[in-house]
């Protein structure tokens, strides 16, 4: 009977070496941010198809002029790559959700997925941010389900990003991490009032209006 040679400690010590241990925190913001991701995405996926069987059809987030996401879904910055932009984020949001499981059950993510993750993290916030302009100046709509993934894409890459500075996968001056590593919290709140700033500015008259 054939046995599978035991793995030299060598290579063991390699292995680890290229992986990394991520905190708690990190796993369940991953867990989070891709269920609540997929969520938003799906709910947008299934009222965008109901909308191409039934032009008619309203979805329930279509709440008023200004907070509605029917139209949104149906104008050219909606499937900006030829597809509605939500299939993006299904697949997206249910990778990581599942690599959220992961770390939280202990597995050692590879340095190089760690660093995909938090390039796909950028690319995610560029594109989230693209959007909030585009709903905001040009389609003049705030889209419910849409704020839900531009929050959650933020968080995701905000504390992936943390971990990955803590880690040292990206290499920052020691005096940059301190400062991040302690404020982190206020600077993403920071992040999230300018944005809420914006929204809340550019639809005043409508805000106003409900008071």
């Amino acid at each position: 009977m054939s046995h599978r040679p035991a793995l030299a400690p060598d290579d063991t010590t390699a292995r680890r070496v290229h992986t990394v241990a991520a905190s708690r925190r990190t796993g369940l913001v991953m867990l989070l941010a891709g269920i609540v991701g997929w969520l938003a995405s799906f709910q947008l996926t299934v009222d965008d198809w109901r909308l191409l069987r039934d032009p008619a059809y309203q979805p329930p987030c279509n709440i008023s002029p200004v907070v509605s996401c029917g139209s949104v879904m149906s104008s050219s910055q909606g499937s900006l790559f030829g597809f509605p932009n939500m299939l993006l984020g299904l697949g997206a949001f249910a990778a990581v959700a599942a690599l959220g499981i992961a770390v939280l059950s202990g597995a050692r993510l590879h340095r190089r997925l760690w660093l995909a993750l938090d390039a796909g993290g950028l690319v995610g916030v560029v594109f989230v941010h693209w959007l909030i302009w585009q709903s905001l100046y040009e389609l003049n709509k705030l889209c419910p389900y849409c704020a839900v993934v531009w929050i959650v894409t933020i968080a995701l890459f905000w504390y992936v990003t943390l971990h990955c500075l803590e880690r040292g996968i990206v290499p920052v001056p020691r005096g940059v991490l301190y400062v991040v590593r302690d404020t982190h919290w206020l600077l993403l709140g920071a992040w999230y009032g300018l944005i809420a700033l914006l929204v809340l500015t550019r639809f005043w008259p409508y805000w106003s209006s409900l008071l």
